[in-house]
């Protein structure tokens, strides 16, 4: 991990320096993102079987913070746990000089100047400290708001994270960054990213060296999984596909991975017995063995495609 900083940012706290660093992955360590265009197709399922069939070879990192569910399948033990912060901007309005270089600098107008006073707006800041660098007062210090709570725990010998969004916060990103930068970075990770293809799934698989897509068979899933293939595109991230329920539905999304050249690694069929196991908050690993060699399989496919 290497990072990037500035020299104005050297007074900082531990977790005010963390809110302003960038990471970067060493490739020897490999990231796979589960993902999906919508809620619903059988991700979290995938994610969570794909990391228990390799046991300790992989940590699975549960980045849905809005809604973490990946604790339900897996049951972990969890040994810690603690509260995540992220940089907003304190103003000292006596050094202030109303220049408003803070103000034009910020894309999401989380600074005004109202009269003699420079307002902010902590809800809207992103936390880039672009106002507490422009500044040539050294009016603008670092505060921090709560972004939630990250936890720590075990599986039998799966190493398991997750974010938990604080209620009320509505900026997803910095945690999903902070679960991510708290990895292991000598293990394999599997990330179990957020439904979509907006802000906070962007930020869970921007740095990851494979996202597998998982759909199901439908126009609803077809139409969102090209949604999810376009950003993928554009970060030039490989990618492959699991159909899940591939057995309903029609052949459109086979057809359109078989035309944009998109690797379809693993079908799971529609199947009472599944969506028991499911249901019930077991893994399909461990109540149909069979399925760990299946799963098993996929990660090498996975490693070859990337290699």
């Amino acid at each position: 991990m290497s990072i990037r900083c500035y020299k104005s940012l050297a007074g900082l706290q531990t977790w005010q320096f963390k809110a302003v660093t960038t990471v970067y992955y060493q490739k020897e360590t490999m990231i796979i993102s589960i993902a999906s265009g919508k809620g619903g197709t059988g991700k979290t399922t995938v994610a969570t079987n794909l990391a228990y069939a390799m046991g300790s070879e992989l940590q699975i990192l549960d980045c849905d913070v809005e809604e973490p569910n990946v604790h339900l399948f897996l049951k972990p033990k969890i040994e810690h746990k603690e509260t995540a912060y992220t940089f907003i901007p304190e103003v000292d309005q006596e050094k202030c000089s109303l220049c408003r270089q803070c103000v034009d600098i910020c894309r999401f107008s989380a600074l005004t100047v109202v009269g003699e006073t420079l307002l902010t707006f902590p809800q809207l800041c992103h936390s880039c400290t672009g106002c507490m660098i422009t500044c040539p007062e050294h009016a603008i210090h670092p505060s921090k708001r709560e972004l939630g709570a990250i936890e720590n725990g075990f599986k039998d010998d799966l190493v398991f994270v997750q974010g938990r969004l604080r209620i009320g916060e509505a900026m997803a990103p910095p945690l999903i960054s902070r679960v991510i930068a708290g990895s292991n970075k000598d293990k394999t990770i599997i990330i179990d990213a957020p439904p979509g293809t907006s802000c906070p799934v962007i930020t869970a698989i921007k740095d990851t060296d494979f996202v597998l897509m998982v759909t199901e068979p439908t126009p609803f899933g077809l139409h969102d999984l090209k949604l999810a293939v376009e950003a993928v595109k554009t970060l030039g991230i490989p990618h492959g596909l699991v159909i899940n329920r591939s057995d309903i539905g029609d052949d459109q999304v086979a057809a359109y991975a078989r035309s944009e050249g998109i690797p379809i690694l693993l079908e799971i069929p529609f199947s009472r017995r599944i969506a028991e196991i499911y249901s019930s908050g077991q893994l399909l690993v461990e109540e149909m063995p069979e399925w760990q060699s299946l799963f098993r399989q996929l990660y090498e496919r996975i490693k070859t495609i990337i290699q």
